[in-house]
């Protein structure tokens, strides 16, 4: 068996799924994408393990390791997508990093007040500014 044919069909799943996570805006075609790429190094894994004639079959035994990775990760990849979703009604990756945001980052740094009386107060006028550099900074 010649190692070419199946190198070379490897390494166009590879390059479809390294583009798919680039380009890719959806999460689901994200993980979908990830998942081209396992299955890629996978075929190489076996191709070589058959070229190479390994008495252990390492590279078979290796494949069923990535291939039970690669389950467990598209079962945590989906829950992850689907609480998103519920919670934001949109599983684009573009909106995600606003996902880390907490409310210690909603306050600027300048917009505590030094009177001691108005301390445990925020003024709603800078707290909704705060929030307008935020929504622009994350546009």
């Amino acid at each position: 068996m010649h190692l070419a044919y199946p190198a070379v069909l490897a390494v166009l799943l590879f390059c479809t799924g390294l583009y798919g996570v680039l380009a890719r805006r959806n999460a689901i075609l994200v993980l979908m994408s990830v998942e081209l790429m396992l299955n890629a190094v996978n075929l190489n894994l076996v191709a070589f393990d058959v070229w190479l004639r390994d008495a252990l079959h390492s590279g078979q035994a290796l494949t069923l390791f990535i291939i039970a990775i690669a389950a467990a990760e598209i079962g945590i990849g989906l829950a992850i997508v689907l609480a998103v979703y519920r919670n934001r009604g949109s599983s684009d990756v573009d909106r995600l990093r606003d996902t880390a945001e907490t409310d210690e980052a909603e306050t600027l740094p300048g917009d505590e007040e030094t009177d001691d009386a108005a301390h445990g107060t925020a003024d709603q006028a800078t707290a909704s500014a705060g929030k307008a550099k935020k929504a622009e900074a994350t546009a």
